[in-house]
């Protein structure tokens, strides 16, 4: 089986899914924009050739390292990334290539935030009311209908990249950029709770596997306010999160692929959609869920890609594994030293330089630990984020 796997070294912990692959007799060929002699030793014994391009942006670039893999090695079963930023690329590829798996039209339906919003509605999903935009004055216009405050954000984005609460429209017309970045989407406010609905199903659709975590603040409002920010994951997912989220992922019409949707929770414990992505759940999540349930999700991906049964995967969540993030120079009451005392052994891991793309949402330094008691987790959380007077 060759499998074209698109930039292998990052997310940073991505390069468990290519050495799972490897373990299954995969033969993996690689894209990267990393030279390769930086890629760390796992990856280096793990993909049988690496094509460098300096930047993954550029489709004929791609285009040319995918038909070079192809005459080297035959026809292709796979084209992944797992990864935000690629998904539109890798569609693409996939078409050019007559692989298995999304294509451009079902990337330019479901990765739009306009899509989602149409998705949702067609599932039955609770959604805030939306609208593409490309002025400053359909803004306004659409404040007149629903009211402000409003979020603008582009109809297809990653993170809370270009994102805005506008709340009169004075700030309309100091967020809309000047010419528009289009197509915009001009969004309802939501005051709420942020929680995901995250998993992976299989090749006809069923849900193997699913987790949910909840965020202590809004990216957006992370991000804009420099918040420090901390998500954990929960050990039961609420009933009414569960069957939102199962429509959901039956309406996205999802086959060997992840899901990480993000809901909204309102005080009445009512759920509203937010927004769905067609990858594994950012940051660290995944080794999260390894953590929370005592899993390995990245082989258990890697023997559905390679079609092997799965339909003896078990799993129940056992802990609440927590990401507690600072920022640099931030004053902080308490040193790192005076926090890995604290934490003791429920810290698993630490880092204190996160990858630049991280930093406006999750800061630059990682505390990921693991609680069974969220009292006591929520205690670490404020241990660790405490500022000095």
């Amino acid at each position: 089986m060759n499998f074209v796997f698109i930039s292998p070294h990052f997310p940073p912990q991505y390069f468990h899914f290519v050495t799972a692959l490897r373990e299954r007799g995969v033969n993996v060929l690689a894209v990267g924009d990393a030279p390769y002699e930086t890629l760390r030793h796992e990856l280096r014994d793990s993909i049988r050739e690496y094509f460098f391009t300096p930047s993954l942006h550029d489709y004929d670039s791609l285009l040319r390292a995918t038909g070079y893999l192809t005459w080297r090695h035959g026809r292709l079963a796979r084209i992944e990334s797992l990864n935000e930023s690629w998904l539109g690329q890798e569609a693409r590829l996939r078409e050019d290539f007559n692989v298995f798996g999304l294509k451009p039209h079902d990337i330019d339906r479901l990765r739009s935030k306009s899509g989602m919003a149409a998705a949702f509605r067609e599932a039955g999903v609770p959604h805030p009311e939306l609208e593409l935009v490309q002025s400053a004055d359909q803004v306004k216009a659409f404040a007149r209908r629903v009211g402000y405050p409003l979020v603008l954000k582009p109809d297809v984005g990653v993170g809370a990249a270009h994102t805005f609460k506008v709340s009169s429209d004075a700030e309309v017309e100091q967020a809309i950029p000047q010419p528009p970045i289009t197509p915009y989407v001009a969004q309802a406010f939501v005051k709420g709770t942020i929680v995901t609905f995250d998993g992976l199903v299989d090749r006809e659709g069923r849900i193997l596997l699913t987790l949910s975590h909840q965020y202590s603040d809004g990216v957006m409002e992370v991000v804009t306010e420099r918040r420090d920010i901390s998500f954990w994951s929960l050990k039961h997912i609420p009933e009414a999160l569960d069957t939102l989220g199962r429509k959901a992922v039956a309406a996205l019409g999802l086959r060997e692929r992840w899901f990480h949707l993000e809901f909204f929770r309102l005080p009445d414990d009512s759920f509203v959609a937010l927004e769905a992505n067609l990858r594994p759940p950012g940051g660290f999540m995944t080794d999260m869920i390894n953590y929370a349930c005592d899993i390995d999700v990245y082989r258990l991906w890697a023997r559905l890609v390679t079609g092997e049964p799965v339909s003896d995967f078990r799993y129940t969540p056992k802990y609440h594994v927590c990401h507690i993030a600072r920022r640099a120079g931030r004053p902080y009451r308490h040193s790192h030293e005076e926090v890995v005392r604290r934490l003791g052994p429920t810290l698993l891991q630490h880092s204190s330089n996160l990858p630049s793309v991280y930093q406006a949402a999750m800061g630059t330094e990682l505390y990921l630990t693991r609680h069974m008691d969220m009292d006591r987790l929520r205690d670490d959380i404020r241990f660790v984020q405490a500022l000095n007077p």
